[in-house]
């Protein structure tokens, strides 16, 4: 029709190509691409390729200690470490964070926690960004670098 404009289409949350199942648990990093769903236990980073419009969902029973870089994250478990949602983060009722998250538009169910900072980020940065940096090296110093105030690890 004249006058009306196409709506981008939004990534499926009902489409998941990969389920870690409850009586599953890995230990190391996990890369990824489209939908990842945990019902299980993930000891290590999740990481969801660089360019990809990748969805990670974590049930309620879910449990991942390490930290986590997706555009969409989806999260009604438990994470012990820093999340990086470039496009969309959604905390449902049972959620709990124990790190920073690192967000672009952000939906949180009464009943959800974080302890760590909210830290709104317009443009994408962080975990995602760091393109000179491997992986590790970028999970190990997030957001810091070499003109940094405290050089010797004391204030001036």
């Amino acid at each position: 029709m004249l006058g009306k404009k196409k709506q981008k289409p939004r990534r499926p949350h009902g489409n998941f190509d990969t389920l870690i199942s409850s009586r599953t648990t890995i230990k190391g990093d996990v890369h990824f691409s489209g939908g990842l769903h945990v019902d299980g236990q993930i000891r290590g980073k999740v990481l969801a390729e660089d360019g990809s419009d990748a969805v990670l969902r974590i049930s309620e029973v879910g449990e991942i200690t390490g930290d986590i870089a997706a555009p969409h994250v989806i999260i009604n478990g438990t994470v012990h470490g820093d999340v990086y949602a470039t496009a969309h983060l959604e905390l449902a009722e049972k959620a709990a964070i124990n790190g920073s998250v690192y967000y672009n538009l952000i939906q949180m169910a009464m009943g959800s926690s974080v302890n760590g900072n909210l830290v709104h980020q317009r443009e994408p940065s962080g975990l995602l960004t760091q393109d000179n940096l491997p992986a590790d090296e970028a999970l190990e110093n997030p957001g810091l670098d070499e003109s940094s105030e405290y050089s010797d690890g004391k204030p001036e």
